[in-house]
């Protein structure tokens, strides 16, 4: 055993967990300070929930999550049987007691929210969805303080795990708001058919095997570390006296001030409903068969069901293709014909293929500079247990029982303002993107922009493109936030900042 000192803190880690494990990163980073949830997605415990909570006693709370605090899950440790991350709302930090002057100093998006009508307007929440019809998030619903991610090895596990957290948090006046479930899908698969979670940003920090592609900076996703512009992000600074405890990190810029934001990051969670029937229905109107619907479909996507893009393999899906990330698209499809300009991974993740200087590292720095660590889940059961869209289709005719399933969409990114919105109001929803006209992104993007249909999805082709209109929303939103993911430290001064005002 052996002991590490952070600040002022102890903790006893395994001989598995000491410096050898992570020191030997090309740049260091203490994993011991990070939620667990930003170095993995607890791919290897498959039962997951995710608890909104609301606090009706700050003192009492404090308590309870003083001793949550203990069982939280860092970067240093691969759990085998169970992790658990908090993350907290504006209005969260507040009410267990930090100081309006402290709150204020994370970030605008942050401390705005998701729901007020500018950001409806960017992210596209209007008419169905708006956040007057969310489950959860809006402004007619009970206001969330933090949130819990519990993932366990089995759902038996998960159940028993989020019960004893629940009951010892109901005791110390918090309050359950809601509990979302989630539901792996055979394959890696998404509710539509299609290989999910495919293109993750690389961040060199966190790489154990080695591997040789162009990094994002850190800081597009950790808060305390240079950015893509390499520059610090902005995050809470706070006077050095209000540190009571001397718990917070120095700026690494060098002003007297500690740094609450380091080792911290924001975490937007967007819960979205998908009409797998609907998708389906649509796609096999307009391509008039089965199998020319799954091509359009992918062409929708970017990618064939099995995940392997359509740069690299055109006219069929190729399950055999192994790297299904090793691609770019100015030399090998500048022109769309492989990849349509307007499919959902070209905008989501545009790679070389934007301004400034298309084909150049130039251009994949600018967009790096907007990448999104996504950590979702989808819920629901599958529309067919095969998850194989040829047999989705032969269903399409019989009724089904109205199944809500979908994905609870969560990133982590440093700069809510120029990532995840930056990426779903200028790529996803804007109609005119890569010289496009009416067309969103097919998937995710918004069908109306300023009260006008935006509702087509064009194929570039040689001699003369196709195009396909009126196209309805497949995916609705349900409800979202934006939470903050602290430090192990900052969530040390977060839970003591009450007691020392």
């Amino acid at each position: 055993m052996k002991d590490a000192v952070i600040g002022k803190m102890t903790y006893t880690l395994d001989a598995s967990q000491t410096d050898s494990q992570f020191l030997s990163y090309p740049n260091p980073v203490d994993l011991r300070e990070i939620q667990g949830l930003v170095v993995r997605g607890y791919g290897n415990l498959p039962a997951a929930c995710f608890g909104f909570f609301t606090i009706n006693s700050a003192a009492k709370a404090r308590k309870a999550l003083s001793k949550l605090q203990a069982r939280l899950t860092y970067a240093e440790e691969r759990p085998a049987l169970e992790a658990i991350n908090l993350a907290w709302t504006y209005q969260g930090l507040i009410k267990i007691g930090v100081s309006k002057e402290v709150a204020d100093e994370f970030s605008n998006e942050f401390r705005s929210g998701m729901n007020t009508e500018h950001k409806r307007r960017i992210l596209g929440d209007e008419q169905q969805n708006a956040p007057e019809h969310w489950h959860w998030g809006g402004p007619d619903t009970p206001s969330i303080d933090f949130l819990l991610l519990c993932y366990a090895k089995d759902q038996a596990a998960l159940e028993q795990l989020y019960q004893s957290l629940k009951e010892a948090l109901a005791s110390s006046a918090v309050e359950e708001i809601l509990c979302l479930d989630t539901q792996l899908l055979p394959e890696a698969k998404e509710h539509f058919g299609f290989r999910d979670g495919i293109a993750q940003p690389f961040i060199k920090e966190f790489d154990r095997q080695g591997r040789n592609f162009t990094p994002v900076p850190l800081g597009e996703i950790l808060l305390g570390y240079p950015n893509g512009y390499d520059r610090y992000t902005q995050r809470p600074l706070i006077p050095a006296e209000l540190d009571f405890s001397n718990q917070l990190p120095p700026d690494p810029e060098g002003s007297p001030t500690r740094d609450l934001g380091k080792n911290g990051t924001y975490l937007v969670f967007r819960q979205m409903s998908q009409d797998v029937p609907a998708f389906w229905r649509y796609l096999k109107e307009q391509a008039g068969s089965e199998e020319k619907a799954i091509r359009l479909a992918s062409k929708m996507v970017g990618r064939w069901p099995s995940g392997t893009p359509m740069v690299m393999s055109p006219e069929q899906d190729d399950p055999s293709v192994t790297d299904k990330d090793a691609f770019a698209y100015h030399d090998t499809d500048q022109q769309g014909f492989k990849c349509p300009l307007g499919a959902h991974i070209r905008r989501t993740h545009p790679r070389d293929s934007l301004q400034p200087e298309p084909g150049s590292e130039k251009s994949v720095a600018f967009s790096n500079r907007h990448r999104l660590l996504r950590r979702g889940r989808p819920y629901g059961d599958p529309f067919h247990p095969t998850m194989d869209p040829m047999e989705y289709m032969k269903l399409l005719d019989q009724d089904q029982p109205s199944t809500e399933r979908g994905l609870h969409f969560i990133c982590i990114n440093a700069n809510i303002g120029r990532q995840f919105e930056f990426v779903q109001h200028t790529w996803a929803n804007n109609p005119n993107f890569n010289g496009l006209y009416q067309d969103p992104d097919p998937i995710i993007g918004s069908r109306s922009s300023y009260g006008l249909p935006q509702n087509h999805f064009t194929q570039q082709q040689s001699p003369v493109r196709s195009q396909i209109r009126e196209m309805p929303e497949f995916v609705r939103i349900k409800g979202g936030g934006y939470f903050f993911l602290p430090s192990r430290s900052a969530q040390a001064f977060i839970l003591s900042a009450g007691v020392n005002t």
